[in-house]
């Protein structure tokens, strides 16, 4: 089993890059982790749909047919820790090699991208930015892993 983070553009912050590169470390002791950064700094449109519809042929080209595709969408079901933990199990024991968690552009995503999704996750009802995603989930993620392994970083 493999988990690919697909994210559009690199982390200008140091210390957000610093804390998701923390958090990625330490899901490599889990599993088969990969980050994916498509570099989206040609796109060049002042349409938010024609910006939509060139990071989405981006964004498909990293998805394999086998791949299951969770999309971080403000729209998306929300979870507390333990059922997601749950969550995730669930889509890791369908037998998939690989489960994408997909993060948008800044006008969300295109039509094409939501056909091809399998499920939508929300990480809250408020809208991050998409470099403030990347720790905010991948923290999330390790804390599901230690859940599933009953280790004590999760506290009820």
């Amino acid at each position: 089993m493999k988990i690919n983070l697909i994210l559009l553009g690199k982390t200008t912050e140091k210390s957000i890059a610093d804390l998701s590169l923390f958090y990625q470390n330490k899901l490599k002791h889990y599993v088969n982790f990969e980050l994916t950064v498509i570099e989206n700094s040609s796109i060049r449109f002042e349409n938010p749909d024609l910006v939509k519809e060139a990071e989405a042929k981006l964004m498909l080209k990293k998805i394999l047919p086998s791949d299951w595709v969770v999309l971080l969408d403000e729209n998306g079901k929300t979870y507390s820790s333990v059922p997601f933990a749950n969550q995730l199990q669930t889509w890791m024991n369908m037998g998939r090699k690989q489960i994408c968690f997909v993060v948008g552009g800044a006008f969300g995503f295109h039509t094409s991208v939501y056909e091809r999704a399998d499920a939508k996750l929300s990480l809250s009802s408020m809208t991050f930015s998409h470099q403030l995603v990347r720790p905010v989930f991948l923290e999330q993620l390790y804390r599901a892993f230690t859940i599933l392994k009953n280790e004590p970083y999760h506290h009820q």
